[in-house]
């Protein structure tokens, strides 16, 4: 057992109690702004709101790894068994004295803290979203489906679950990856119900241009999994050059580097992992990036030409430049800050729209199909758009 306990459930409490007083701020905002309206739409409001401060948190869980805040607080689900670094000034400053530069310092104990804050602020509105939908599936007040808010509740309670063991498993590589997956894979929950509670549209896809939608979205999830082994593995400045990487096109394979299962720095028997495997690691998810950006833009010019999804595809190219000039910024400019976190949210932004644009699509088809077997059995009984 390390000198400081890993689980300390003291504050927990605590933390939840700040969590809620930051919750209480956007759950006012859209009582009051929606107060005239219906449970529906303050419900639409909210789910909408949450997506927007879930990808804020997104943004802010890169700055905190980026920053090596990670461990800042080396327990959880408080600081040293308090719930603010400020309960904890002793045991900080005695590891900021025996290592300056350590995981463990004032400004990083702050920012791991914040990040939990927030975390648990966004979990008591995904949490309101579900007692929401609940009340009203049970009143039968409205046509609710509580399943999707209550998969979100699941999903957010296991991605906080991994948020702990990212701490007490020290960085591990595979559950810091997976943490990230698991933020993202929340945005897309939310995504797709903010975009369900909408009024569906009339443009169906084609079989042919949706399937290339889904394809693309594969193709991104499996780059941004990549993406999260090469930050995790501190992998981003393996290659030191452009196109090239250390004056190799491709260069000696070690796959040493994709061992799932390991601690950081190591390979799977324990032994000290070799550059040359952090360099195969960073060529892949570089050859990838050309692979997912020419199927993104041939997409975006698919769904342009068909005048359909315009504005996702707009988007998409807007974030496929994003991503290639942050990601070249890490690499040529030795991975600046601002550049490393926009290129996660370059990533999370494309998760966004690529959901958005799949979960509308299949509202077209559902919308389409019902119109056309209204109007073949004689009866047009659905309103125009």
């Amino acid at each position: 057992m390390n000198a400081v306990e890993l689980f300390n459930w003291t504050p927990a409490l605590h933390v939840m109690a700040m969590g809620l007083l930051l919750a209480l701020g956007p759950l006012g905002w859209v009582w009051l702004r929606h107060r005239q309206s219906d449970q529906a739409d303050r419900r639409r409001a909210l789910v909408v709101l949450t997506l927007f401060l879930t990808f804020d948190l997104v943004l802010f869980g890169a700055f905190t790894r980026l920053t090596d805040s990670g461990l800042g607080c080396p327990d959880w689900p408080g600081c040293y068994g308090s719930v603010t670094p400020i309960g904890a000034l002793a045991h900080i400053e005695a590891a900021q004295t025996a290592m300056p530069t350590g995981p463990v310092t004032h400004s990083k104990a702050w920012i791991e803290m914040v990040h939990r804050y927030l975390a648990t602020g966004v979990g008591v509105l995904i949490l309101t979203l579900a007692m929401s939908s609940w009340a009203s599936a049970i009143k039968r007040q409205q046509d609710v489906k509580p399943a999707w808010p209550t998969f979100t509740l699941l999903w957010v309670c296991l991605q906080g679950a991994f948020g702990a063991w990212t701490v007490t498993m020290k960085l591990h590589p595979a559950i810091v990856t997976m943490h990230l997956l698991g933020g993202l894979g929340l945005l897309a929950l939310l995504c797709s119900q903010a975009v369900r509670s909408r009024r569906p549209l009339r443009a169906p896809l084609s079989p042919a241009l949706r399937a290339a939608l889904l394809c693309a979205t594969v193709l991104v999830w499996m780059q941004i999994t990549l993406g999260g082994w090469v930050s995790t593995n501190y992998a981003v400045l393996a290659c030191q050059d452009f196109p090239l990487c250390n004056g190799q096109w491709w260069p000696v394979w070690d796959g040493l580097g994709f061992e799932l299962w390991r601690e950081l720095g190591l390979t799977a028997s324990g032994e000290i992992l070799p550059f040359s495997a952090l360099v195969s690691i960073h060529v892949v998810h570089r050859f990838m990036a050309l692979v997912v950006a020419l199927a993104l833009l041939g997409l975006a010019w698919r769904l342009k030409a068909a005048h359909v999804l315009v504005r996702q595809a707009q988007c998409l190219q807007a974030l496929v430049v994003l991503q290639l000039l942050t990601g070249l910024s890490n690499v040529v400019l030795g991975w600046p800050l601002l550049a490393a976190v926009l290129h996660t949210g370059g990533a999370a932004g494309l998760v966004v729209v690529l959901t958005w644009a799949l979960t509308a699509s299949q509202r077209f088809t559902d919308s389409f199909h019902a119109r056309a077997t209204a109007v073949v059995g004689g009866i047009d009984t659905r309103p125009l758009a």
